[in-house]
């Protein structure tokens, strides 16, 4: 379950494009760079020229902090470090990543594991973390070898005032936090928009996006939900953010072929290998951008009905895009509904 946009922009999973006419993206302020191995974009309005001059650098400066907590290409990163380490002791953590391990294991648990960060033993298998991509379709005793290792109950989080640790209880757990690290990275920006007094702001980090407020029109923060596809950048539907979050996972982006095969980059942590269903995409709108990230990759797994169900119980915006043949159907809860653009 990793985004492989953290790894490589050319194949990064843009599951919303931005709308608006070109003549309001003009008047609004627009900054935007790389980090984790995507693309992140804070567009604003009503910015004083003080603001505007202060702002990619403090972006930036927020967004490389947080990769060298979060990422798993570093080897001098706060998870790199963790990962390698084989003592099953408590291991301080930050609040930063007792944030993002607090709602992943929570959709671990709603999902029943269908969402597991300590799935990176078999996404490195499949060839989609900093491992090579295989040669050869690994083998069954390959897969169960590394299912071995995977399992949220392994991992451990304690929170308290006096400080939060992290333990797991095999030496080789190896943790992977990059199906929500682009939502907290989000996140984090609209906080720094908040800090920084920006009021009006719509923010993304790789396939997950927040708002407040409204463009310099005066018009909220629409976007749209992309067709499954890799060719082009079609709308499929347009939702209101209402100043929240949205995420959308699909494995329509990233994969590659093996053996003749289309392999996912969304990995079951069931069954130790890629999805082969017909859901293609799952969008999530949710109070946070971590929260939605949190959710949509874990749906994915679950495949149509199974999302569907859990969508509808537990009362979340969820938009599913599943294939038929050569046609995309799509599917709102409820939820979603009250999100949607008709006009």
């Amino acid at each position: 379950m990793i985004k492989r946009g953290f790894r490589l922009t050319s194949v990064l999973i843009i599951g919303v494009l931005l709308l608006g006419c070109e003549r309001a993206l003009e008047q609004d302020h627009v900054f935007q760079g790389k980090t984790m191995g995507t693309v992140w974009r804070v567009t604003a309005s009503g910015l004083s020229a003080t603001q505007a001059k202060a702002l990619p650098d403090l972006i930036q400066q927020q967004l490389d902090q947080d990769d060298q907590e979060l990422s798993t290409w570093k080897k001098d990163s706060w998870l790199s470090r963790f990962n390698q380490n084989p003592s099953l002791a408590p291991q301080p953590v930050s609040d930063n990543v007792a944030a993002i391990i607090t709602s992943a294991m929570k959709v671990g648990r709603a999902t029943q594991g269908a969402m597991d960060i300590t799935i990176g033993p078999l996404v490195n298998l499949w060839g989609f973390g900093p491992d090579a991509i295989p040669t050869h379709t690994p083998s069954d005793s390959q897969i169960a070898l590394a299912k071995e290792k995977v399992g949220l109950q392994h991992l451990t989080l304690s929170v308290s005032a006096s400080g939060n640790t992290l333990r797991k209880d095999i030496p080789d757990l190896y943790v992977d936090l990059s199906t929500v690290g682009e939502g907290f990275a989000a996140d984090h920006l609209a906080r720094l928009m908040e800090q920084q007094g920006v009021r009006n702001y719509l923010v993304s980090v790789g396939g997950a996006l927040i708002s407040r407020g409204h463009n310099q029109q005066g018009n909220s923060w629409r976007v749209a939900v992309q067709k499954p596809t890799d060719k082009v950048n079609q709308a499929q539907i347009v939702v209101d953010l209402q100043g929240h979050g949205i995420s959308t996972s699909g494995d329509y982006r990233n994969y590659y072929e093996l053996d003749g095969k289309r392999i996912s980059h969304i990995i079951d942590p069931a069954t130790g290998r890629p999805i082969e269903h017909h859901l293609v995409s799952a969008t999530v709108i949710a109070t946070t951008a971590l929260e939605a990230d949190s959710w949509d990759t874990g749906l994915m797994v679950l495949g149509t009905e199974k999302a569907k169900a859990l969508a509808l119980r537990d009362h979340l915006a969820v938009y599913l895009i599943v294939k038929q043949g050569d046609h995309f159907i799509g599917w709102a809860s409820p939820t979603f509904k009250t999100f949607l653009v008709n006009d």
